[in-house]
């Protein structure tokens, strides 16, 4: 088992590393619209919906990964009327590549972030 670490997303807000690898696979921790250095964006879907999945990314870079070997992804919104505005923000992260995917809406996130992801990929 391997823990993954990168400067390029936000450092863990608990006792929990940013991904894990084992077995060829990278398991991510959700990952919520704080910067790099720790700083929450303000409360706006679209640009939290960037910064998670450029954290994401990240995360998966320095595990080996991408976006493109994502097997498959959990999101946990804050209001299910940000569906629609999350969807097609996915869909530009990722292309034409479609994991299996859970939507589920959720009480309250950490930091009060409106969007969370996490994901299972290939290394």
């Amino acid at each position: 088992m391997e823990f993954v670490s990168t400067t390029k997303a936000p450092q863990a807000i608990g006792p929990y590393s940013q991904a894990v690898i084992a077995n060829g696979m990278l398991f991510s921790s959700g990952q919520i619209a704080l910067t790099p250095e720790g700083k929450m964006l303000e409360d706006d879907i679209t640009k939290q919906t960037k910064q998670v999945l450029t954290n994401l990314s990240n995360v998966l870079s320095e595990g080996g990964s991408s976006l493109n070997k994502v097997i498959k992804t959990g999101i946990f919104l804050a209001n299910m009327n940000d569906f629609a505005i999350v969807n097609e923000i996915y869909a530009e992260f990722f292309g034409e590549h479609k994991p299996a995917r859970s939507t589920v809406a959720v009480k309250t996130l950490p930091k009060n972030a409106l969007v969370e992801i996490e994901c299972i990929a290939l290394v």
